[in-house]
């Protein structure tokens, strides 16, 4: 009986672990409140052990990572155009990302976790067209 008790304990516990990682969704759109060809949001706060889901709102968009713009250790994704994409926040920082048929049009967001340790070499990373201003304007909801 207080092996059980044990075992049932344990599974508690476990599951409550999970529960806590949320799941936050991104749209991909050709319109939204910023204008267009964006992701809605394009600032996330989350959590270390949260994901991010990108949705197919409209067509002809993908999410993927920006080298050098996601932490030290963490494996880049590359989503497929009309497909949703999820990854998974592993460490602390910064992640860049891009949809890139529209990433020179500013289609661009970013994801923080914690303290944005990362973020000196991710605003480093040179930027194409708009996504320059866009990046700025996110960078400064930082307070960097």
């Amino acid at each position: 009986m207080k092996k059980l008790m044990m075992l049932a304990a344990a599974a508690v516990v476990a599951m409550a672990g999970a529960a806590s990682a949320a799941e936050h969704e991104v749209k991909m759109l050709n319109k939204g409140e910023k204008g267009a060809m964006v992701f809605e949001p394009d600032f996330l706060n989350v959590e270390v052990g949260d994901t991010v889901k990108f949705l197919v709102v409209d067509k002809g968009h993908d999410a993927q990572a920006i080298k050098g713009m996601f932490p030290e250790g963490v494996e880049e994704f590359k989503g497929k155009i009309n497909q949703e994409v999820t990854f998974t926040v592993e460490k602390e920082g910064v992640y860049g990302i891009k949809c890139t048929p529209h990433y020179a049009m500013g289609m661009v967001m970013l994801v923080v976790a914690g303290e944005p340790v990362n973020a000196e070499a991710a605003k480093a990373v040179k930027q194409p067209g708009k996504a320059k201003q866009v990046f700025a304007d996110l960078f400064a909801q930082l307070g960097q």
